[in-house]
């Protein structure tokens, strides 16, 4: 049988590539892969082990914690304040934290390969507003190619989020039914619960439900149950 494994971060993207992955590969073919590399809201590690549990898949977090020690981004150090790009700016955002998702998806091949797992899920994509150099599809292209080169056997990297908009991943996410789930998931990069409404994160998922005409579901159940 043919088996994938999910890089699962508990934000709104990678819980829609879950739910993907059990409809392309199948209940009981799909597992799913977080990581503890030192991020200053635990919050979304939470968030994944739940999302993990309600599509009852098997569920694992790997400890990194050199981003933490490297520092130099708002997501792992928490002396610098979260900003996004200057408007007409080239610059990144302070929330890009270099290589990361190079060796997410290594750290992930490495532990799918003993476990004949060939298909590794994640939920990049090169449309997301951030134009995060890692989240390319030729990054992906040539990351696919050196795994199966290093390891000797033939990975394959899915990103069905690639050329989707936030709007697009909305929609997507409905048709799987994903919705319920990401009611669970987390994307405000204050680590907030409810969500700040006001970063970067926020303003892009509001809008993405706003284009899709549905209303978020993390928004509705903190509406229905406030804290």
């Amino acid at each position: 049988m043919t088996r994938a494994l999910v890089v699962l971060s508990g934000g709104q993207d990678s819980t829609t590539c879950l739910y993907w992955a059990l409809h392309r590969f199948g209940a009981g073919q799909v597992e799913a892969l977080s990581f503890d590399y030192g991020q200053r809201h635990r919050i979304e590690l939470d968030c994944a082990r739940t999302i993990a549990a309600r599509a009852a898949v098997p569920y694992a977090v790997l400890p990194i914690n050199t981003f933490a020690a490297l520092g130099g981004n708002a997501l792992t150090d928490p002396g610098i304040a979260v900003q996004g790009a200057a408007e007409n700016s080239t610059a990144l955002p302070n929330t890009f934290v270099p290589g990361r998702n190079l060796i997410f998806l290594t750290f992930a091949a490495a532990y799918a390969y003993p476990r004949g797992i060939r298909h590794l899920v994640t939920g990049v994509a090169q449309t997301d507003y951030s134009g995060y150099p890692d989240c390319r599809q030729g990054t992906i292209s040539a990351l696919e190619q050196a795994i199966s080169l290093g390891m000797d056997c033939d990975f394959t990297l899915h990103t069905p989020l690639m050329h989707k908009s936030k709007a697009d991943t909305v929609r997507m996410a409905r048709e799987l039914g994903a919705l319920e789930a990401l009611a669970d998931s987390h994307t405000c990069y204050h680590g907030q619960r409810p969500p700040c409404g006001s970063c970067p994160a926020c303003v892009l998922r509001a809008r993405g439900f706003a284009e899709a005409g549905i209303a978020d579901p993390l928004l509705e159940r903190f509406r229905a149950d406030p804290p």
